[in-house]
């Protein structure tokens, strides 16, 4: 889906626009100053808003259904309230909205903020607790655990919203699309109090870990797998599987998944004709979403850029 804008004066058409977008609300203010200007970058199951709203703008909303993330660059706002508790934000904050499952309300007066909403499955599925178990991942705080948490997650928002969710390759490639819901998830996970923090370590991990892991990376190189997929395949726990990577390879699953795709687009380079094919290109069939980033990992994992590697004769 291309980038989308939203502008208007009028009161009603701002709460048509927000119930479209959002879910049914009421909002109100003062119809004579009402400016609304709202931006949306999305993509599959992730979007990242950035919305301005020049008036003191109460509301009143169901259920998003979703992770909502607000990060405040300017203004208040203030009173707001959900699953009973009552918070006021500034610049600076970002925070967890409401749980996916309750209403909540308060009052925008004159702010600019962002809004990134994900989809609660992914919290599961990158967290890596079992299908088998049904016990999806919860945000256990409104707010993250520290302040170099939340700067790390501004970050991540912040990169999605003005560069890959921007950019039309990356809309359209389903590979590249999992790996940033991933990141973002990843992300929100590390920033915030949550119920896989109550998980036990569980038992030592065993070489046959890395085997079945390995063997599950090998076969879906091309396709989009989470760290929760690839212990799934090796039946054991998130948690179990970064243990035996760390013991036995000094990496992480994502870290060795990472490489063992690295050197498909290095087979794949070392067999092309450069008048038909580009790093681009190639990087992109394999799931690099970040030029620089693939180029920087293959460097030094190979000692020469990949554009080095297309050249050779």
């Amino acid at each position: 889906m291309k980038p989308m804008l939203f502008e208007s004066r009028d009161l009603g058409k701002t709460e048509e626009f927000l119930n479209r977008a959002y879910t049914k609300m009421q909002i109100g203010g003062g119809p004579s100053e009402v400016r609304t200007r709202i931006s949306r970058a999305t993509a599959a199951s992730i979007s990242v808003d950035r919305l301005e709203i020049g008036f003191e703008m109460s509301y009143d909303a169901n259920p998003l259904g979703k992770i909502c993330l607000c990060e405040v660059y300017s203004g208040t706002i203030a009173d707001h309230a959900t699953d009973g508790w009552r918070d006021e934000f500034g610049p600076g904050d970002l925070v967890s909205f409401a749980p996916p499952d309750q209403p909540f309300a308060g009052t925008v007066q004159r702010s600019t903020y962002s809004i990134t909403m994900l989809d609660p499955a992914l919290l599961t599925q990158v967290a890596g607790v079992s299908r088998k178990r049904n016990a999806p991942v919860r945000l256990r705080a409104h707010r993250p655990h520290s302040r170099d948490a939340a700067r790390q997650l501004s970050r991540t928002i912040a990169y999605l919203g003005d560069h890959a969710l921007q950019d039309p390759v990356v809309r359209s490639s389903p590979l590249m699309l999992s790996s940033l819901a991933q990141l973002l998830a990843s992300s929100v996970l590390a920033a915030f109090p949550n119920t896989t923090m109550d998980e036990p370590e569980g038992a030592a991990a065993r070489p046959v870990t890395i085997r079945r892991a390995v063997a599950y990376m090998e076969s879906h190189l091309d396709q989009a797998i989470g760290v929760a997929d690839i212990a799934e395949a090796a039946d054991v726990t998130v948690r179990a599987l970064q243990s035996a990577f760390q013991r036995h390879l000094g990496s992480t699953p994502l870290a060795y998944l990472r490489q063992l795709r690295l050197a498909e687009v290095r087979a794949e380079l070392l067999a092309a004709d450069p008048a038909d094919t580009t790093v681009v290109a190639v990087a992109a069939r394999w799931g690099f979403h970040h030029h620089g980033r693939m180029t920087a990992a293959y460097r030094e994992l190979y000692g020469e850029l990949p554009s080095a590697t297309l050249a050779r004769d």
